[in-house]
């Protein structure tokens, strides 16, 4: 079990009924599938709100139907992978197919989806293994968000239990295009591929979770519980029913969501756990240990008696012995407290004890545990822009080349290197002899960090770009393509450049003035040219 994020567990086969009793959860719940996958809702450009990707459907595959909400297929969000299809009868739709990516080079694989920069979205990964590469048991892999690594997949014990894995998270999207990647870690088998079922995005309120600085931190789900069932959220998160030893009633009045800076459904308050007058109610969640972190507490409380005028109660709630808040007077209209930051570490125990002469016990309707996730740092949006400008210029760029181009470190973009800072920032670029076609796009001169650019020996045709502004680079290796026109006369002026390969292109003119007489190191003959290196005519 993944115990710093939520980790929901759905049996395969549609239409059972299942008990669901992990031997690390103090729960057990009747449900069907139909009801806890939910999905989120998808909206059209150009106001990309949210989807939901079946992954591995392949490009003519028509939408498929979970309940009432459609999935649509994966293609044109991912240009990596191969797809698979699950060879088990009953499966829900969206199990039944996968992606899968066996490029072992690859650092990482990474989707790219349109949406509202600046955006809060909840994204929601979800795996089936399916046994389909044969192997004897799923992969483990990493997940990446946004350039932040979010965390280590391994369904190995839901696969063994016939059951499939969700992961949630709750992030801002740093532009225009949302990277949601899979990478190998040093678990990854040597003949294992990382895969995943499905992808959901889902836009969120600004309200939503609103004390959390999502430009320094992400919110990964831990437990989202209701002591009832809770299929109508308006963001599709997915509420887990809780149960304990304490006693359940049920509530005579309806609150309204959007009196809530979360907006929990409503159903989230139909049932809550209580005690008798005068005693504490205890109550242990989740029932698994936490490891030692920082974690955003929403808890939801509502009276559930009939609306009155002594309809309320007052208790103090602590968590692990430390006071989380005092006198929380609870009505029939419901209440809210959270913190946004809040240690926890091993197991979890709230207990609400109640205000002196209150004539009944405490109650608590929900809650949700997300750990503060701190975000990995950023690439500077210039590098980015200019990098993806890059890769749309190149014919076929290496099949990592998606995403965020520096993060998270050690999942760069191949023959990418970056440094670190306030910002990351690209300082080398080395495609040499991989195989590269097409041009090379002006924007290159907005990498002013670059200290080095080794494309020699590919097939890159055009121009040489102006590149006066890459003041850090030191050496230009383009030697061994199909360049054309002539040399920028701006590279002699390179405060630091040292080494300037450009030999045996199609390059026409003379060496520039800038260039001559200098101890920079310049290549420019063709190896089947006898002439001197200067003037050149090549």
């Amino acid at each position: 079990m993944i115990v710093s994020l939520m980790h929901l567990l759905v049996h395969l086969r549609i239409l059972n009924l299942i008990v669901f009793c992990p031997d690390n959860m103090s729960l057990c719940l009747l449900f069907l599938l139909w009801l806890v996958s939910i999905p989120l809702l998808a909206h059209s450009q150009p106001n990309p709100r949210g989807y939901l990707l079946n992954c591995g459907a392949g490009p003519t595959s028509e939408s498929v139907t979970v309940g009432n909400l459609k999935y649509t297929t994966d293609e044109g969000f991912i240009l990596v992978g191969n797809t698979s299809t699950i060879k088990q009868e009953d499966l829900v739709p969206i199990l039944a197919t996968l992606r899968y990516f066996p490029n072992k080079s690859a650092r990482k694989y990474c989707y790219s989806i349109p949406v509202i920069k600046g955006g809060k979205y909840l994204v929601r990964t979800t795996y089936y293994y399916g046994n389909f590469d044969g192997g004897k048991e799923p992969p483990v892999f990493d997940q990446i968000v946004e350039g932040t690594k979010w965390s280590v997949v391994n369904t190995t014990e839901d696969y063994a239990n016939g059951l499939s894995s969700y992961y949630e998270i709750v992030v801002h999207a740093k532009s225009k295009t949302f990277s949601v990647c899979l990478a190998r870690n040093n678990m990854t088998g040597s003949d294992s591929s990382p895969f995943i079922s499905a992808l959901e995005l889902e836009y969120l309120d600004d309200s939503v979770y609103n004390t959390t600085d999502f430009s320094k931190y992400a919110l990964s789900t831990v437990v989202r519980s209701s002591f009832g069932t809770s299929e109508d959220d308006k963001f599709n998160r997915l509420w887990q029913p809780q149960m304990d030893q304490n006693p359940i009633v049920r509530c005579k009045a309806n609150v309204t969501p959007s009196d809530f800076w979360n907006v929990p459904p409503a159903k989230a308050f139909h049932n809550s756990i209580t005690t008798s007058r005068g005693k504490q109610l205890h109550v242990k969640w989740p029932s698994w240990p936490l490891p030692s972190a920082a974690y955003y507490i929403a808890l939801y409380f509502q009276d559930n008696r009939n609306p009155s005028p002594f309809s309320w109660r007052v208790f103090n709630v602590s968590i692990n012995g430390k006071n989380f808040y005092s006198n929380v007077n609870v009505t029939t209209r419901g209440l809210t407290v959270y913190a946004p930051k809040w240690p926890l570490s091993g197991q979890t125990e709230i207990v609400m004890t109640p205000g002196q002469g209150v004539p009944v016990g405490p109650v608590i309707s929900a809650g949700e545990i997300l750990q503060v996730l701190p975000l990995g740092g950023m690439t500077l949006p210039r590098d980015v822009m200019a990098m993806n400008e890059l890769r749309r210029n190149f014919d076929n760029p290496p099949p990592d080349w998606s995403g965020d181009p520096c993060l998270p470190e050690g999942n760069s973009w191949t023959g990418v290197t970056c440094d670190g800072g306030k910002f990351f920032r690209v300082i080398t670029l080395n495609l040499t002899g991989a195989g590269i076609s097409g041009s090379l796009a002006p924007n290159i001169a907005n990498l002013t960090a670059l200290h080095h650019i080794w494309l020699g020996g590919n097939k890159l045709l055009g121009n040489i770009p102006e590149m006066g502004s890459l003041k850090e680079l030191q050496s230009l290796h383009l030697e061994k393509n199909q360049l054309e026109g002539s040399i920028p006369e701006s590279l002699g002026r390179l405060p630091k450049i040292r080494e300037i390969f450009l030999q045996d292109n199609k390059l026409e003119g003379d060496v520039p003035e800038t260039l001559q007489n200098t101890k920079i190191n310049i290549q420019l003959k063709n190896e089947v040219d006898s002439e001197p290196e200067s003037p050149v005519n090549m």
